[in-house]
């Protein structure tokens, strides 16, 4: 895989990014184009850049970057909203275009946990974007919210996400928390996070509660809805319990069509490791997807 390092705009932030080229890549070619997205706490170095691996073997270029506040990309590292995450990847799109090797008719979108529903949203509304794939992810921010907590924790989410508000209106800016107050992760997933992910640059930063706000006002639901005969592939672990399964399942069944559900054989991320059989068996699966939808 040959890398090139790139920087672009997205309101007025400076964002960092790579783009992936096949090993085989000839000068003068189009090829159709992919950006893997991250999902929370996460960095192009990982997910993104994992995922570029295997689609540029594959034939595609692929653009990774780090949200804004993340890494090295320009940002308040504590502000995590997903309605600007999401406008950093309309303009990835953008940057995307801009580039002479991409074929800008072909262009993908795939978003790992929380980044699926970031490109279901994105995917709505551009018109650039010709296919795309959603990964053990959540879909509508109050029902997800709701099942992973008791009633009683989530009615104090409630209170502290008002308790917010008010700060926000009175002192001017949202409270500071640890990263996975409102996200609690299941045995597994913090298993896998603290041997992965933990020691990634930026990675667990404090995190204001606003970003809570943010995932309660999200609906990914209403926006599959409305993709317009864009190919959208849902996959998702069988076992996952930090995004249970019935959350791509509901997305799913609202979705246009066309569509395609991929049953992950496994939990949130025990399977993401480049040799892992799973793994190569969902690469193998959206190899085929985005060939057939950006044919």
């Amino acid at each position: 895989m040959i890398e090139k390092p790139v920087q672009f705009y997205s309101e007025g932030l400076l964002l960092q990014g790579t783009l992936y080229f096949p090993d085989n890549y000839q000068e003068g070619e189009k090829l159709p184009a992919i950006i893997p997205n991250s999902g929370y706490q996460g960095v192009n170095e990982f997910y993104p850049r994992m995922f570029a691996q295997s689609m540029t073997d594959k034939g595609y270029i692929c653009l990774g970057f780090d949200y804004r506040g993340f890494a090295d990309s320009e940002g308040d590292p504590a502000r995590v909203l997903l309605e600007e995450q999401v406008q950093d990847i309309h303009n990835a799109v953008t940057f995307l275009q801009l580039q002479e090797e991409v074929d800008h008719e072909r262009i993908g979108l795939i978003g790992w946990g929380m980044g699926g529903s970031n490109v279901i949203r994105v995917t709505e509304t551009n018109n650039n974007v010709s296919a795309v794939a959603a990964l053990n992810g959540f879909y509508h921010g109050e029902r997800w919210l709701k099942t992973v907590h008791s009633y009683e924790d989530w009615m104090k989410v409630l209170e502290t996400v008002e308790q917010d508000r008010i700060r926000r209106v009175v002192e001017g800016e949202s409270k500071e928390e640890e990263p996975f107050l409102h996200y609690p992760l299941d045995p597994a997933t913090r298993d896998y996070v603290e041997k992965e992910l933990a020691d990634r640059k930026g990675f667990g930063g404090k995190t204001r509660i606003q970003f809570t706000e943010s995932i309660l006002e999200l609906d990914a639901d209403r926006a599959a809805q409305n993709l317009d005969d864009i190919p959208l592939f849902v996959g998702h672990g069988v076992e996952n319990i930090l995004h249970p399964f019935e959350e791509a399942i509901a997305l799913y069944e609202q979705a246009a069509e066309p569509k395609q559900f991929y049953r992950i054989e496994g939990k949130h991320n025990d399977f993401m490791y480049s040799e892992h059989n799973e793994y190569i068996a969902l690469m193998n699966e959206l190899e085929t997807f985005f060939n057939e939808a950006l044919a």
